[in-house]
């Protein structure tokens, strides 16, 4: 399974993007697609996640309310909508898939495929 991830750049805080993760993988099935993010100096930060058995969503809190994770299996891609970006949240920004995970957790150790990351700068 490969794992790319785009959409990533320069925005101004209060502004939106939105990043795709596009997968070599013929369907979904049971996986569950994760994004993560990290700064340097820090440790990886579970984003969201979606558990494609029944298409629930988990947040970090401190995305909740302002990220959303959604999905086209058709294209095999995932999307993360980000929305009244701040400069916190600027990070490299990663993909993952737990295969056959069916639950969504933020938890770093369960996912075993990760795209090569990509960069969101959010400027003040």
């Amino acid at each position: 399974v490969q794992l790319v991830e785009s959409g990533g750049g320069l925005v101004e805080a209060g502004g939106s993007l939105r990043l795709s993760c596009t997968t070599s993988r013929f369907h979904f099935g049971n996986d569950v697609v994760g994004w993560f993010r990290q700064v340097p100096g820090k440790e990886r930060e579970g984003v969201s996640c979606i558990a494609f058995r029944d298409s629930s969503t988990r947040y970090g809190d401190s995305v909740q309310g302002r990220f959303t994770m959604s999905s086209d299996d058709t294209k095999k891609t995932v999307y993360l909508q980000m929305n009244s970006l701040r400069p916190e949240d600027t990070a490299v920004y990663y993909c993952a898939v737990d295969q056959g995970g069916n639950l969504c957790r933020l938890r770093e150790a369960r996912y075993d495929t990760w795209g090569k990351g990509i960069q969101v700068t959010v400027s003040s």
